[in-house]
């Protein structure tokens, strides 16, 4: 099949496909950036980069446009403006004196049924502090009222769920106590999507929890690779290069004890196996040092299935893209990658850019088949296609060639070819980062553990051996004097948050706070945490514990970014969102690196960084690079996100 060059039907869908995101919000008497941003789930500089106009203040009646990523509420939003009138629910209903928690339900949403002040029901129901919230706790609303006796309860308890609209396993699974491979277990219908109405029987244990647990568990065998010693290495230069500590190295590879030999067979963790030939890591702009007058060529795989939107209708079309996220997903990178081939131009860069559909799934691709009928013998790299599975296909053809293959979305650990480049960081990668900059920083590290996450356990007991480890009981608890115990006055203190318990979340964020008169303390997560978006955890909680984070991307409102925000409007009629900049970094670092002296991978000594995301490739110890150009962000004090490296 040829290249695809239906560019009007392509321009088309993308107009619907962004101009579908298109959402707003028209300002009422009271209300803020901050309130605006609590409410649609987002930071308020996604709501100033999208309406730069509200940095001067927000005035009633102004309409605003709300970022891609708001979560619209479902029901009808009442003003935020204070109206003095008595709760309607605590008018109509008298306040019992106890209420027994149903499922779904929070503090936040029990106290506004009950028209209870902020504060009010956790003070009159001490064990929220230590417990957290739990569907059958019985609370008391009125002061006074002797705390209820529990009633015994069985082994055992079946709950009845009904999927909601944004929902994910995750939430589901984290809301009622159990991993996802046990809501999946029980509800096997549910194993390959998670479609909303679906009605999920969950099985929850209500059997006496077991004891914190403050003792490492038995490690499982690390998982290894082999790595032939060079000349000139030396342990320090191998502890560093694979972000070990020397005595990690040691426990896997004993015979060091004797001496660092030539040509000695070492093991090496497979989770950390990155060998980087260089200690600068500063950024360069490689448009300083590109050659304009070679012809350069470029290939990009990207699925839009045409076949399948051929014979649609304009409503057809429409309805397609209303449900089809692939495919939205699809189109927002391409309008990227435009913008970026223009900037490449632009800048006079001499390059040819072919252009394929992929016709993807996750179990076939048409690009081997394209590889066939194209002539791909002047092609100097190739992005795509999108499934990790495809991309190794394509990188396994075209290895023999030496043409380097981008895998531009996947975050997958998949089969290793000398040619293939993973763009996207490996989330291993993006722990390590944010673990080894804690520890540049001198940092004293503590880890709140859940006993769900014996992964996160072992990983920093393999990897990170000064990390303190405080483990939370099976019912989320966790004794704040546990944390504080560990603090020292010296040194920054780096408490890792790695529990979805809300409880242990909020036993242990107190605990911070109270501490800060006395210790530096500092809040941190390596990885998404679901828990830290209830309503019950008050953002202004995380920001004065300046809550930091590892990212693949970052917050950029340089006069670069808003001025590709403005041409991408002017081009597209909608901000670009997430995958639209990422199509456009990713295809403008591959176009700069192809157009150097000596070609993509004559430029892997050199780090670059575009609108939202950094390109550092490491060589892999088990065949081909992965980008370990990573951001340290944190939220300061006036609820903007920095970047902290």
């Amino acid at each position: 099949m040829k290249g695809i060059y239906w560019g009007w039907v392509l321009s088309f869908l993308c107009s619907i496909s962004l101009n579908a995101q298109n959402r707003t919000h028209k300002v009422v008497a009271g209300e803020t950036v901050v309130s605006l941003a609590q409410k649609y789930q987002v930071t308020p500089y996604d709501l100033y980069k999208v309406n730069p106009e509200a940095k001067n203040g927000l005035k009633p009646a102004m309409v605003l446009v709300l970022p891609p990523n708001a979560v619209v509420p479902k029901t009808k939003a009442t003003p935020a403006v204070a109206t003095h009138k008595p709760n309607t629910t605590t008018a109509q209903t008298p306040v019992p004196a106890t209420h027994t928690v149903l499922a779904k339900e929070t503090v936040f949403s029990i106290s506004k049924k009950y028209g209870l002040p902020a504060g009010a029901l956790e003070a009159m129901n001490p064990q929220l502090k230590a417990n957290g919230l739990q569907t059958g706790m019985v609370l008391v609303l009125k002061k006074g009222v002797p705390a209820p006796k529990p009633m015994p309860a069985p082994s055992t308890t079946e709950i009845t769920h009904v999927v909601q609209a944004q929902e994910t396993k995750y939430g589901i699974a984290t809301r009622y106590g159990i991993s996802v491979s046990e809501l999946e277990a029980q509800n096997p219908t549910i194993a390959d999507s998670l479609p909303v109405g679906a009605v999920l029987k969950i099985k929850k244990s209500t059997s006496k929890p077991a004891p914190i647990v403050t003792e490492p568990i038995k490690n499982k065998p690390v998982e290894t690779l082999s790595y032939t010693v060079q000349n000139g290495e030396t342990v320090f230069s191998l502890s560093r290069q694979f972000g070990l500590s020397e005595a990690a190295l040691l426990r896997l590879n004993p015979e060091l004890k004797d001496g660092l030999k030539e040509g000695m067979v070492l093991q090496v963790p497979l989770q950390v196996s990155f060998a980087k030939n260089r200690t600068d890591s500063g950024i360069k702009d490689l448009s300083q040092s590109a050659n304009k007058q070679k012809r350069r060529e470029l290939v990009l795989f990207l699925p839009f299935n045409a076949a399948k939107i051929q014979n649609d209708t304009v409503t057809g079309v429409i309805e397609r893209l209303k449900k089809d996220k692939f495919l939205n997903m699809t189109l927002d990178f391409y309008s990227g990658a435009l913008m970026a081939i223009d900037s490449a131009r632009t800048l006079g860069l001499n390059v040819n850019v072919r252009i394929y559909d992929s016709q993807e799934s996750r179990q076939s691709t048409a690009a081997l088949d394209l590889l066939k009928q194209e002539d791909f013998s002047q092609v100097d790299a190739v992005i795509g296609p999108f499934y990790q599975i495809n991309v190794e296909k394509v990188a396994a053809a075209l290895e023999p060639q030496k043409i380097p293959v981008i895998s531009p979305l996947s975050r997958e650990e998949g089969k290793s070819y000398s040619n293939l480049f993973q763009s996207t960081p490996l989330p291993d990668a993006t722990k390590a980062a944010m673990l080894d900059y804690l520890q540049a920083k001198n940092g004293n590290i503590i880890a709140v553990v859940s006993p769900k996450k014996q992964s996160m356990r072992q990983y920093l007991r393999d990897y990170y051996e000064g990390v303190k480890i405080v483990g939370v009981a099976e019912n989320g608890s966790v004794v704040a004097d546990s944390i504080k115990k560990h603090f020292l006055k010296d040194r920054i203190n780096y408490v890792i948050l790695a529990t979805e318990k809300t409880g242990a979340v909020m036993t242990t964020t107190a605990s911070m706070v109270a501490a800060q008169k006395d210790y530096k303390v500092q809040l941190v997560i390596l990885e998404a945490n679901e828990t830290l978006d209830y309503e019950e955890i008050p953002i202004a909680r995380l920001t004065k514990l300046k809550l930091m984070y590892p990212s693949v991307a970052r917050e950029n409102d340089s006069p670069t970014a808003e001025q590709f925000d403005f041409a991408y409007r002017k081009k597209n009629k909608v901000f670009p969102n997430t995958y639209a900049i990422r199509g456009f970094d990713v295809t403008f670092d591959t176009l700069l690196r192809i157009s150097q002296e000596n070609g993509f991978t004559g430029t892997l000594d050199a780090a670059s960084e575009h609108l939202e995301n950094r390109f550092d490739y490491a060589r892999k110890v088990s065949g081909g690079y992965a980008n370990t150009g990573i951001y340290i962000l944190y939220y300061d004090d006036d609820l903007q996100l920095k970047q902290a490296n």
